[in-house]
């Protein structure tokens, strides 16, 4: 079943949604990280270190972090989630190799291997990984049913995906205020900096059409998760959504 998320595209409707996000990613891979901490006014650190927390009470001895990016989650689990392995995969070479840097810079190559590759058609064996987590991804995949069927598949029995996505706030007073700021001001500091003009455009769209809440956890739920919960942040402009694969 398509959902409003997956006829989003950051370009054209001419190519596959896939094909515009790697174009996309691989455009802003440079300012990505400042990007991140100007939007959010560094609140995704922690949101990131919620969902980390969230995780220490499930089994992560092995961890896939899909769409990992410039590996700031898959950094943070290795930090605090010790001894633990990582594998980051995202379709973006230029993030990866971002991403890399930043690893080796924090001293974990022994801890993360990051890899390219799509996140739809995983190249990972069924029932790899303690846990399968996905940051401020999920909203990029052209196909959401088919990115949480290969993230149950590569998952063990009794294992947990931890999804961390952005989110449109409910609050009548809270609404207004974060549209303006997400259509109007990200947009216009995006051009500045990243240089590519439609990329910040296309960012509040995808917010806006996700699947949020009840909508997010049938989706999860059907894709073979039990015991799905999800966990709004500041004021909804974040979710933290949880499933697990039965044992």
């Amino acid at each position: 079943m398509e959902v409003e998320a997956e006829r989003i595209t950051p370009y054209d409707h001419e190519r596959p949604k896939t094909e515009q996000v790697e174009e996309m990613f691989d455009s802003i891979a440079p300012a990505y990280d400042f990007m991140n901490r100007a939007m959010t006014f560094g609140i995704d650190r922690l949101w990131r270190a919620k969902a980390v927390r969230m995780l220490r009470k499930c089994p992560h001895s092995s961890i896939l972090d899909v769409a990992t990016g410039t590996a700031d989650l898959a950094i943070r689990m290795a930090r605090d989630l010790a001894p633990c392995m990582v594998t980051g995969i995202d379709l973006s070479e230029q993030m990866v190799a971002v991403g890399r840097r930043k690893v080796t810079q924090a001293g974990l190559d022994g801890s993360i291997s990051l890899t390219t590759g799509d996140c739809l058609s995983l190249p990972m064996a069924d029932n790899s990984f303690d846990c399968v987590t996905v940051a401020y991804g999920v909203r990029n995949f052209e196909h959401l049913d088919r990115g949480y069927r290969e993230m149950t598949r590569v998952l063990r029995p009794g294992g947990t995906v931890c999804v961390i996505e952005l989110s449109t706030p409910t609050s009548p007073l809270v609404r207004p205020l974060y549209r303006f700021y997400t259509r109007c001001i990200i947009p216009a500091i995006g051009r500045m900096v990243s240089k590519d003009r439609r990329a910040y455009s296309y960012l509040p769209e995808s917010i806006a059409a996700v699947p949020q809440g009840d909508n997010m956890l049938r989706l999860m739920r059907e894709a073979g998760l039990t015991g799905c919960m999800c966990r709004p942040l500041t004021f909804g402009t974040c979710t933290i959504y949880i499933g697990h694969k039965p044992s």
